[in-house]
Formats: C-alpha cells, structure tokens, sequence
C-alpha cells in the first residue's frame, strides 16, 4: 500500500481522514487560490485540488496524494472566509431563509504512476429564517470567522439550519469520504482491507 499525504494543514480534514484508520502525513500545499477570472466554482474546486496535490510530488514521490478545495456559493456568488464580526454576520443575514451550495473539490494523485482521480461533491445547506439577534450571538459564541460561509456545522452551526441535502456530511466539514473510499479503493488501498 503507498503511503497516503493530506495535502492540507486543516484540523477538520485532518480528523474526517482519521476516521479512516489508514496511517497518513498531512503537509501544507503551495498552491495560489486566486480564481481565474469567468472560472465557475466547480471549476475553481477542481483545479485547486489537483494543484494542491500536485503540488506536493516532488516532496512524494511514491506516496497517494489528496487534495481537496471548496468554496461556498450564495446567490451564485463565492462566499470566502468573513475574517471579521461584522462580515460573519453580513454573510448570515444574506444566507437567512436561502439555500448555501458548498462545493468540494477532491483530488487523489498516485505520484507512482501520475494518476490523478478528481470529483466535485455538491452539498445544500438550507438555512432557516434567522433573527438578527439569533445571527448576532451565533457569531460571538462560536466566533466562526475562518470558517468559508460563517458557521461551524459540526458545532452550533447546526441550530442555523432547516435542513441539509447531499450524498455525504463530511463534505460540509471539507472532505468528502464516500468520493475519497471509492478512489482509494481504485488504487488499491482499502480502509476494510488494510
């Protein structure tokens, strides 16, 4: 079995890929996450995965790298990091009684052979309708300001919402396990057999 790379410092990664039970690194990708300009989300998810793992294969060179990416769309526009109190709750008061997309883009890159699987997982939040005052104490208690869309859904995150629709929940917290096992498995690494 080839050792597995996390091409990712994130601690939410870090522990959906601990559920496995697989041994895996985790190493930080070089990777500008500018979008090209027109580039659609989707599109946007997929090259940042693929870079990110293919930015790591010269440090690995018999190794299966993952990268992953996702952004969040609201009014069909990307919805980025808030950084700040006042943007937090700007970007909940927008997505209040609308529906969020998340996309997440995976990539699984066999540095052996220069195989490189890919997949972009959709994920709908659809929030309910929130008071300012609901918003406001949303944002000072779970202070979720390096978080792409303003919550924590494996927190208190979960009190905003009227209900969530996709074929995986870890694809909300940023790693799409149900995709990742069905690609691994192609390579010959399976979590049930290892």
């Amino acid at each position: 079995m080839s050792q597995i790379i996390l091409a990712s410092t994130s601690p939410w990664r870090r522990a959906l890929l601990d559920k496995l039970g697989l041994p895996f690194e985790c190493a930080a990708p070089q990777t500008d996450e500018t979008p090209h300009p027109g580039e659609t989300p989707r599109h946007l998810v997929l090259r940042l995965a693929q870079e990110k793992a293919h930015s790591l294969a010269h440090l690995y060179p018999q190794h299966l790298i993952i990268g992953s990416d996702q952004v969040c769309v609201l009014d069909g526009e990307i919805a980025g990091k808030p950084h700040t109190v006042e943007n937090a709750c700007q970007q909940l008061l927008k997505a209040s009684g609308n529906i969020v997309t998340f996309y997440t883009g995976l990539a699984l890159l066999n540095t052996v052979t220069g195989h490189c699987q890919t997949e972009c997982e959709p994920f709908d939040v659809h929030f309910r309708h929130l008071s300012e005052q609901e918003i406001e104490n949303y944002v000072r208690k779970e202070h979720p300001l390096s978080c792409a869309g303003s919550f924590k859904s494996e927190g208190l995150g979960i009190t905003l919402f009227e209900r969530l629709e996709g074929r995986d929940p870890n694809t909300l917290v940023g790693l799409p396990l149900i995709a990742l096992c069905q690609m691994l498995r192609r390579e010959e690494c399976n979590p049930l057999l290892n």
